[in-house]
């Protein structure tokens, strides 16, 4: 199959430049792909953790089922992002992972990592950055859902994703796709069904947002920021103290 452009060396280009050492690693992670189908399980929690997966195109959620059936989403998966990369030190994996579209992915081997770390030390700072930058994105989530209304913990999701998503397409205004549907956002948001349809149309009516399809259009950026006290974690990180590429004399 025709090989789509790297969103992960776009992603990460946007923090710091990358050398061509950088690149030749990236590419060596990236060379494999394998396409899975809308609603396609890549793997369970507590499946052997072997592989971590580079999101070429398409979305995914990692999720974890409780006893009584009820699943929690716990992290919503873009083109660019490495998955696994948390669970890098366990031996089984924590969550599940499943395809909300048709997708591409570039699997690579745990050890894999073994080079990335041995060659280039920038580029390993800057992936640790990126992995602990994202544990404190889970606690202000955690932290939103704990006092949000319906109407502020689905504002505060939109301007979480439309942040990343700005990351690696740098033409991205105020519309983006949301391909989720009502039951998976209410998964991820601990709602019902029934909340996030009334309050979508709610926040249609109070011309916060415009539907259209798949796609969701932001009207008032600004006030929902106001309201959710949203920060922005993924636009700017503290690079001074990433090591020196060695480029420099």
């Amino acid at each position: 199959m025709q090989k789509t452009s790297s969103c992960l060396v776009t992603k990460l280009q946007h923090y710091v430049p990358l050398s061509e050492t950088d690149r030749a690693l990236l590419r060596e992670i990236e060379k494999s792909e394998r396409n899975y189908q809308a609603g396609q399980e890549i793997y369970q929690g507590g499946d052997t953790n072997k592989e971590l997966f580079v999101v070429k195109r398409g979305w995914l959620i990692s999720y974890a089922d409780m006893p009584d059936g009820r699943r929690q989403i716990v992290k919503i998966h873009h083109p660019g992002d490495i998955v696994g990369f948390t669970d890098i030190a366990l031996k089984d994996v924590s969550t599940s992972l499943c395809a909300v579209e048709n997708v591409v992915l570039c699997p690579f081997a745990k050890q894999a990592m073994d080079e990335v770390f041995r060659t280039s030390p920038r580029l390993t700072a800057l992936l640790m950055s990126l992995a602990l930058r994202d544990q404190v994105v889970l606690i202000d989530l955690l932290r939103a859902m704990g006092r949000m209304s319906a109407l502020e913990r689905i504002g505060y999701m939109l301007l979480d994703l439309i942040a990343r998503l700005r990351i690696t397409s740098s033409e991205l205004t105020d519309r983006f796709r949301l391909p989720l549907n009502q039951t998976q956002i209410a998964q991820y948001l601990g709602l019902t069904n029934v909340y996030i349809s009334k309050t979508f149309s709610r926040m249609e009516v109070e011309g916060y947002i415009r539907r259209d399809g798949l796609h969701i259009q932001i009207l008032r950026e600004d006030r929902l920021r106001e309201m959710t006290d949203f920060h922005n974690r993924y636009d700017d990180i503290d690079i001074s103290w990433l090591p020196s590429d060695g480029t420099q004399a």
